[in-house]
């Protein structure tokens, strides 16, 4: 069962992400913001099998939590999700480290086939 860390700071959106993936079979670990998602990967050592954050988030935004975890643990896929077009553009940097932008507002089959898709290696 892979185990996936959602970092969004929005809690109903949170909420809707962690059960359609945790009925999809994945164990779901959740973090209000960037700062908590990076505390727990380094209590957890990085054992997670992708990392599915919010790009505007307080305390470290998506951007600089993806960066992070690509320096610590690099064949971590990351999935980063925005509502906002200007914070899409910010991801445009990041191909080498992203699997994919996902846009808001999600849809359960739309989240759930966009981290499919990124455990299983696919290209963007």
């Amino acid at each position: 069962m892979p185990r996936i860390l959602i970092a969004e700071d929005d809690e109903p959106v949170r909420a809707l992400v962690a059960r359609a993936l945790s009925e999809h079979g994945h164990e779901v670990v959740t973090a209000a913001d960037g700062g908590e998602a990076l505390d727990t990967l380094t209590r957890e050592h990085g054992r997670f099998d992708l990392l599915l954050t919010d790009i505007q988030m307080p305390v470290m935004d998506g951007i600089a939590l993806a960066l992070a975890t690509a320096r610590d643990h690099p064949a971590m896929p990351i999935l980063l999700m925005t509502g906002y077009a200007d914070q899409r553009e910010r991801a445009h940097g990041l191909e080498a480290l992203i699997r994919d932008v996902i846009t808001k507002p999600l849809t359960v089959a739309g989240i759930r086939a966009a981290v499919d898709a990124a455990l299983a290696g696919k290209p963007r």
